[in-house]
C-alpha cells in the first residue's frame, strides 16, 4: 500500500490516514478550488509510514520507557526526556521503499511547479480538531529543496512530535503519547517572502462575534507574526454584506511590521531583517486583497460548517506569492476557543482606578492578580511559580508548560493573532500583548492587576485592586415590550455589547468617536494650508499614511462608525451627529484655529445650526461622507442619522438639505432620519417637527436644562436639576401625544432612565416606544420594565 497520497486524494475523512492538516489541505484542495480558494498542491506521508519508520528503527520501545511515569509538570525532566526522543527519532533511518516513495514524489511535485522549493508540515493524527487544535505542537520548514534536504526534513518533522511542549500538550488533552502518529505533507512553496503572509480568524477573537473576519499581515514569511516578533495590519470584513456583495472592510489598522522574514538564496538559509520605514508605514494588502480573502476565509468557514453540522469559526493560515501576485490559503483549522464556549457573558469590571504600569493590546476581556514574573528564557522555568504573572518579550510554542500555570500573560511585543495570544485564550487567563516594554517597566516579584476589561487596551497596574465579576445568560434575560436600545459610543467595545438581548443602538454618539479615533478637527484637514508650521505637524503625525487629508477623517470616522452598526446588524443604530460644544471642538487638533471662544456653549453653537453654517458645512460634509461609506460601500443600512439641537422646523429642512446634496436623502434606501427632543422647542412644536422627521429620541439631559434653566454643569445649582421634575415629565408626554398623532416613534436616550428605575416606569406607563441605556444598567431595568408592563396588563384585565 502507498505511503504517499497527493492533496487531490483527501478530504477530512483521512485525518487517521494524514492528520488534520494535511486532511484540511486535502478537503479545500479538492473541494473548494471551483469556489475561487487556492491552495498550493502537495502530497502527504501517512502515518503508517511513520509507524513504519519507528518500527524499522526500533523506537517504540525506548521512546515509551522514557515517556513512563514522565510528570509534566517537573519542567526540566520534561525538557530533558523531549530532547532524548527527538535524537532517537532524527538519526533513524527511512525504509528504502518510503524514500523512494518520497523522492518519486517530490520530483513530481518539483517539476509541475517549475523546480520550486517546498514547505513541509507536520500534521498529528490528533490535530486540527474542533476541540483541540493542537497549533504550533509540531514543525514547518520552509524553503526546503533536493531530495537529501527533504528526507532530512521529514526525520525532524517525525521528531518534531515529541517537543516538550507537543508531550505536555498531549498529556493536558488526554491522548496517549503512541497512539499519535505523524503526517509529513509537503507542498509547493509560496514565496510569501517576497509579499505578504498572515493569519485569518472568522470571528473577533476577543468577543467571539461570529459576522466577522478578521486578518492580520505582515511582510516576508508569517512566523515572525505566530512568534510575536512583529505587530501586523490588522483589517476587519463584515461578513453578512460582503456575501450580499458589498466591500465591507469596517477597519484597518497599520502596524508596525518591524521584522521581515525572508529566504537568503546565497546563504540558503531564512534570515530576519529590520523592515525598512517606508514599508513599516505601507499596508501589506489593498482593498481588493482583502475582501478576496475574506471571501476565501468566508467560503471555507460556510464548507466547515456543513460537514461538521455546527456553526464554527474558523484558524486559517494565508500567504501571498510575490512571483505571482497569488493569495493562497495555505492551512485551516477549526477555532477551538469561541466554538466551544457557552452562551453566557461574564462581564469584569474594577472597583477602583489604579496606576498604569503598561498598556498594549487585550486579550480576552478578563482581569487577573498575581505576582509578576520576569521570564526571559523558557529554560528558567524552575523560576515560575504557580498563580504568577508572566512577563517576557514575546512567547513560543517552548514556552506554554509555563503558560499554563500562569495566572496572566503579558508580552513586550505581540499581536492578537500571535502565540500568546492564541494560548491564553485557550487557557482562559487574559493577556495584554505588545506593550512594548514590559520587563522594563514591571517589577519582578510585585502584586500587579492584569485588566483586559476596559476595551480594545490592555493594562497592567501596580498592585492587587479588586474587581467585580458578573455573569449574565443572554438567554435568560425578560424581552419586554419595549424596545430596549443601548447607548453606545466606544467601537472598541461594541462586538462584546452586540451580543446582548437587545433591540438595537439607541444613540451612537459620533463626537465619541472624533475623540478617540479621528482626533483631529474636520476644518484642519479641510483647510490644512491654513494651518500654522506646529499644528501642521500635529497633524500630519496622526494622518501619517494618508496623502488626502480628508480621506483620513471619512475612513477613520467610517470606521468607528461601522464597527457598531456591524455588530448590531440588522438591528437600527441611531447614529447622532456631532454634537460637541465650541470648547470640546477646540480641544481637537487644530480645533482652536476655527472655534469662537463663546461665554456659554452650551447654549451657544452647536448641533444643527453649524452643519449648513459657512464656517462648518464643510466638516459636516466630511462626517456625511462616512456615514454614506458606511451604509452604501459596507452595505450597513441599519444605521439611522439623528440631528440634534434643532431649534426650529426650518432649521432642520435646511439640514436635510445639506444631506441630501450630500448623496444622503431621506427615504432613499430606507434612510431615515430623527431629530433629538431636547428643546423646549421640540415640545412646542412636535407637530411640525414630525412631519419633517421620522421620530424623536428625547435627551433628557438638555431637555432637564432648558425647561428648568438649570445649567447641568453648574455645581451651585446642581440640586435642582432632576429629570423626574413634574416640569419635566409634563414634557415628555406632550411629546408622546404628538407623535402618536402623527404615527412617528419616540425613543429616549438620556442618561435618566439608567439612574432612576422610577423614570423608566413613568415612560413605559406612558407609551414610549423605545429606552436607550448604558450596558451596566441593561439587566436592572430589563426586568423592571417587563414588571411594569405585566402590572399595566393586570390591570386593564
Amino acid at each position: 500500500m502507498s505511503s504517499i497520497r497527493w492533496f487531490s486524494e483527501l478530504g477530512l475523512e483521512d485525518v487517521p490516514l494524514v492528520g488534520g492538516k494535511n486532511a484540511s489541505l486535502g478537503e479545500m484542495y479538492k473541494e473548494l478550488a471551483v469556489l475561487g480558494v487556492k491552495v498550493p498542491n502537495g502530497f502527504a506521508t501517512t502515518a503508517d509510514a511513520y509507524r513504519r519508520y519507528l518500527a524499522a528503527n526500533e523506537l517504540e520501545e525506548p521512546i515509551s520507557q522514557i515517556l513512563e511515569d514522565l510528570d509534566v509538570a517537573d519542567v526540566t525532566r520534561l525538557a530533558v526526556a523531549a530532547s532524548k526522543i527527538r535524537s532517537l527519532i532524527e538519526h533513524g533511518t527511512i525504509p528504502q521503499d518510503l524514500e523512494r516513495e518520497i523522492l518519486d514524489a517530490y520530483r513530481q511535485l518539483s517539476i509541475s511547479n517549475g523546480g520550486i522549493a517546498v514547505a513541509v508540515r507536520s500534521s498529528a493524527t490528533a490535530e486540527d480538531l474542533p476541540t483541540a487544535s493542537f497549533a504550533g505542537q509540531q514543525e514547518s520548514y520552509l524553503m526546503v529543496s533536493g531530495g537529501k534536504e527533504l528526507l532530512n526534513a521529514v526525520r525532524r518533522a517525525y521528531a518534531s512530535l515529541f517537543t516538550a511542549r507537543a508531550i505536555s500538550y498531549r498529556e493536558d488533552m488526554g491522548f496517549a503519547h503512541m497512539d499519535v502518529a505523524l503526517s509529513v505533507g509537503v507542498q509547493r512553496m509560496v514565496r510569501s517572502d517576497l509579499a505578504c503572509s498572515g493569519v485569518i480568524f472568522t470571528l473577533d477573537t476577543e468577543s467571539g462575534f461570529r459576522d466577522v473576519v478578521m486578518i492580520n499581515s505582515t511582510w516576508g514569511f508569517g512566523e515572525n507574526l505566530v512568534q510575536g516578533k512583529v505587530t501586523p495590519d490588522e483589517f476587519y470584513v463584515f461578513k453578512p454584506t460582503l456575501q450580499a456583495g458589498f466591500r465591507p472592510i469596517i477597519r484597518k489598522v497599520l502596524g508596525a511590521k518591524e521584522q521581515t522574514l525572508r529566504f537568503d538564496p546565497l546563504e540558503h538559509r531564512l534570515v530576519n531583517e529590520v523592515t525598512p520605514a517606508d514599508r513599516r508605514h505601507q499596508l501589506t494588502l489593498s482593498d481588493d486583497e482583502v475582501v478576496a480573502l475574506a471571501q476565501s476565509a468566508a467560503t471555507v468557514e460556510a464548507h466547515y460548517q456543513e460537514i461538521h453540522g455546527t456553526e464554527l469559526a474558523m484558524d486559517i493560515e494565508w500567504a501571498k506569492d510575490g512571483l505571482t501576485e497569488e493569495l493562497f490559503i495555505v492551512q485551516a483549522r477549526p477555532e477551538t476557543v469561541h466554538s466551544q464556549a457557552g452562551g453566557e457573558l461574564r462581564t469584569y469590571t474594577l472597583r477602583d482606578a489604579g496606576t498604569a504600569l503598561v498598556e498594549g493590546l487585550a486579550v480576552g476581556n478578563q482581569i487577573a492578580v498575581g505576582r509578576a514574573a520576569l521570564i526571559t528564557d523558557p529554560t528558567h522555568m524552575d523560576e515560575f511559580l504557580d498563580g504568577d504573572v508572566l512577563v517576557t518579550a514575546n512567547t513560543d510554542p517552548d514556552w506554554e508548560p509555563i503558560m499554563k500555570r500562569a495566572a496572566g500573560i503579558v508580552t513586550e511585543r505581540g499581536s492578537r493573532t500571535s502565540h500568546a495570544a492564541i494560548v491564553s485564550r485557550e487557557l482562559g487567563v487574559p493577556a495584554v500583548v505588545g506593550t512594548g516594554n514590559a520587563t522594563a517597566k514591571v517589577p519582578h516579584g510585585t502584586m500587579i492587576t492584569v485588566s483586559c476589561a476596559e476595551g480594545e487596551s490592555g493594562r497592567v497596574y501596580q498592585g492587587e485592586l479588586e474587581f467585580d465579576v458578573t455573569e449574565i445568560d443572554p438567554t435568560a434575560l425578560p424581552r419586554p415590550r419595549t424596545k430596549v436600545m443601548l447607548n453606545v459610543g466606544d467601537p472598541s467595545r461594541a462586538f462584546s455589547l452586540g451580543q446582548l438581548p437587545v433591540d438595537g443602538v439607541g444613540l451612537a454618539r459620533m463626537e465619541f468617536i472624533f475623540a478617540s479615533q479621528v482626533q483631529v478637527h474636520p476644518l484642519a484637514l479641510t483647510r490644512y494650508d491654513t494651518l500654522t508650521k506646529s499644528v501642521k505637524r500635529q497633524v500630519d503625525a496622526i494622518t501619517a499614511g494618508y496623502s488626502d487629508k480628508s480621506e483620513y477623517f471619512v475612513a477613520t470616522l467610517a470606521q468607528g462608525i461601522g464597527t457598531i452598526a456591524a455588530a448590531f446588524y440588522p438591528r437600527p443604530v441611531i447614529l447622532r451627529m456631532s454634537d460637541f460644544k465650541t470648547n470640546e471642538y477646540a480641544s481637537l487638533v487644530g480645533g482652536r484655529e476655527f472655534e469662537p471662544a463663546e461665554d456659554n456653549p452650551m447654549i451657544g453653537w452647536r448641533g444643527a445650526c453649524r452643519y449648513y453654517h459657512p464656517n462648518y458645512r464643510e466638516g459636516f460634509e466630511l462626517e456625511l461622507g462616512a456615514v454614506a461609506r458606511v451604509r452604501n460601500t459596507f452595505g450597513l443600512r441599519n444605521v439611522k442619522l439623528m440631528v440634534p439641537f434643532c431649534r426650529t422646523p426650518e432649521e432642520g429642512r435646511r439640514v436635510l438639505d445639506v444631506m441630501r446634496s450630500s448623496g444622503l436623502e431621506r427615504g432613499k434606501d430606507d434612510l431615515e432620519v430623527y431629530v433629538m427632543a431636547e428643546l423646549p422647542s421640540n415640545i412646542l412644536q412636535a407637530d411640525e417637527f414630525a412631519e419633517i422627521f421620522d421620530g424623536f429620541s428625547i435627551g433628557s439631559n438638555d431637555l432637564t436644562q432648558l425647561v428648568l434653566g438649570v445649567d447641568r454643569d453648574s455645581e451651585q445649582v446642581a440640586p435642582l436639576f432632576d429629570e423626574r421634575d413634574d416640569a419635566v415629565k409634563r414634557a415628555i408626554v406632550m411629546l408622546l401625544e404628538s407623535a402618536k398623532r402623527h404615527n412617528v416613534p419616540v425613543g429616549i436616550c438620556g442618561q435618566a432612565p439608567s439612574d432612576y428605575p422610577d423614570f423608566a416606569a413613568f415612560l413605559v406607563a406612558n407609551g414610549i416606544d423605545s429606552i436607550s441605556l448604558s450596558a451596566d444598567a441593561l439587566v436592572a431595568t430589563l426586568h423592571k420594565i417587563v414588571e411594569i408592563e405585566e402590572a399595566e396588563s393586570v390591570a386593564v384585565a
